[in-house]
């Protein structure tokens, strides 16, 4: 999803930086790719790269969790049970709102009264109440606008979204191709400005 909101995105004329974790995606001529492994090496990468963007969209599904130790070498079978301890990755697009004062601050106002001075977009992946926990993640995260879908648009070529907004819009859109629905999601961002 997020090659192909890149892609809209150029294809509009925008100037687009992608920052992106391994895939089997190859990137597009037009784009500015930032490669990376692990999801605080995205962290770093987009809290370097936000503040030249007028919109931030966060669709990557990055793991919430990371090994709080990794070996070099195998870890045998001993017969005895294994204990990993997790930890939670950082949050990367409620960072970039924290930053923006959107968090734990009221943050700036648009000239149009539609929010501070960069869009912020989110995506939810979820497994049930949906549309109540995208609610949930546009408020606490900070974000202008949210995708709602499930996890059947994984790795499969189509994607049935709703997109939620701060200020009440709802837009549901039947199953399409994810290059449809990229297309969809940036006339929705085009209406801010």
């Amino acid at each position: 999803m997020g090659f192909s909101l890149a892609r809209a995105a150029r294809d509009l004329g925008a100037q687009v930086t992608v920052v992106s974790g391994p895939t089997c995606v190859g990137a597009s001529r037009g784009l500015k790719v930032v490669w990376v492994v692990t999801a605080r090496e995205m962290h770093r990468a987009v809290l370097s790269h936000y503040r030249k963007s007028d919109v931030i969209i966060s669709a990557a599904a990055v793991g919430d969790w990371r090994f709080d130790r990794t070996s070099s070498k195998k870890i045998k079978k001993t017969g005895k049970p294994l204990r990993l301890t997790l930890l939670p990755n950082p949050d990367i697009i409620a960072d970039v709102a924290r930053r923006l004062g959107r968090l734990g601050g009221a943050g700036g106002r648009r000239a149009n009264g539609k929010g501070s001075t960069k869009l912020l977009v989110g995506f939810a992946l979820e497994t049930f109440r949906r549309l109540a926990h995208a609610r949930e993640k546009l408020k606490g995260k900070g974000l202008d606008v949210i995708v709602a879908n499930g996890p059947r648009s994984l790795g499969l070529g189509r994607a049935r979204i709703t997109i939620l907004d701060r200020w009440g819009g709802n837009r549901a859109y039947p199953s399409m191709k994810k290059h449809r629905a990229a297309e969809e999601i940036l006339n929705y961002i085009q209406g801010f400005f």
